[in-house]
């Protein structure tokens, strides 16, 4: 029986909902929004926004743009700009995202890696030039008062 835990998602917004009822497995591949409301087994590369239903159970290996659940995963994924886990959500596996969004009341088992945003620099571990140049100047008036 479903769960009724007052969550009320606006489905108008969502390009593709597979049903409670749908009991699918394979390979699925989209573009735009998918929410999945029944059981997936398989494997999901997508680049559009993937919503997991309240009453869903996915046990999958997931990679999509966004990556939105309420229900249940078992499997690793991989949002290539965010992953949301909203109360009463269950994620067992491994996440890797730049951008990660654990509500209360959820439960998350696994290892997460914070990537990269797309676009954003990655900060240096080596000073930068005018840090550098800073250090060096500071030195060099250290050892002019020494003289």
């Amino acid at each position: 029986m479903p769960k009724d835990n007052g969550l009320h998602i606006d489905e108008s917004m969502i390009d593709t909902v597979l049903a409670e009822d749908i009991n699918f497995q394979g390979t699925m591949k989209f573009a735009k929004s998918l929410m999945i409301k029944g059981k997936f087994e398989g494997e999901i590369d997508a680049s559009g926004h993937l919503i997991i239903g309240p009453n869903a159970a996915v046990s999958a290996t997931i990679k999509a743009g966004v990556i939105t659940n309420y229900g249940q995963i078992n499997g690793n994924v991989e949002g290539t700009e965010r992953v949301e886990l909203f109360n009463n959500a269950k994620l067992i596996g491994d996440i890797k995202t730049p951008e990660l969004i654990i509500e209360s009341g959820c439960n998350f088992n696994g290892n997460c890696i914070m990537s990269e945003k797309k676009g954003v620099a990655a900060p240096s571990s080596s000073p930068t030039a005018s840090q550098s140049q800073g250090a060096q100047s500071q030195s060099n008036q250290a050892a002019s008062h020494k003289r």
